[in-house]
């Protein structure tokens, strides 16, 4: 494992290469089981359009869009129960990389689980829903490599690519909390593991 800081133009923003590597089949196990729980779907926006990203959460609190905006929820819409437990061997990972990153004490409320399709993909957002702007977002990426969009303090800023590959880890907080980010449409590809697929997790203090 190691910890890559990034060039100046990409200024707040640590990936931890490999950092998961070795816990690879343990947490797709846990997603997996997470999923038969609450299972995979495609949100809506406000504006009505289907995401291309399929997703799932689990925690005290789940990340949720449709009509009315985007929040978070406590409940899953799908089924009207809490959202899954979010696993042990999440937390730990994320916290251990917050630390990695300077930011120790981190403890995840909420982890947004992504799953990328070749040609799936997430347009420049801010991650700003959650109520505590102190703490990071910690990203974790499994399966196929993405390329990762890390843009700046306005969505006009020009975004850098940077490709991670699974096992690695993302971590920003700070001044650059607010940052633009996204990923760019999923390529084809095999996983060993997840064939066709990518799975995100990211996790936040949303409460």
């Amino acid at each position: 494992m190691t910890g890559e800081l990034f060039p100046p133009d990409m200024p707040g923003l640590l990936r931890l290469c490999g950092f998961a590597g070795g816990e690879e089949r343990a947490l797709l196990d846990a997603v997996e089981a997470l999923a038969a729980v609450a299972p995979w779907r495609r949100v809506m926006t406000p504006g009505g359009k289907a995401m291309s990203v399929q997703m799932s959460n689990c925690g005290a609190v789940g990340w949720i869009s449709d009509r009315r905006g985007y929040r978070y929820s406590a409940l899953d819409p799908l089924s009207g129960r809490p959202w899954p437990q979010m696993p042990g061997i999440f937390s730990a990972l994320a916290g251990r990389a917050a630390a990695a990153a300077g930011f120790a004490g981190f403890a995840p409320d909420a982890c947004l689980i992504n799953l990328y399709q070749p040609g799936a993909r997430m347009a420049l957002h801010q991650d700003r829903d959650e109520a505590d702007f102190t703490a990071p977002i910690v990203s974790l990426s499994l399966g196929l490599p993405a390329v990762f969009l890390w843009g700046g303090a306005a969505r006009t800023d020009k975004a850098a690519r940077v490709t991670l590959h699974s096992g690695d880890v993302v971590v920003w907080g700070g001044a650059e909390r607010l940052y633009f980010h996204g990923v760019a449409p999923l390529r084809e590809g095999v996983h060993p593991l997840l064939g066709a697929r990518r799975i995100n997790l990211t996790f936040r203090k949303a409460l």
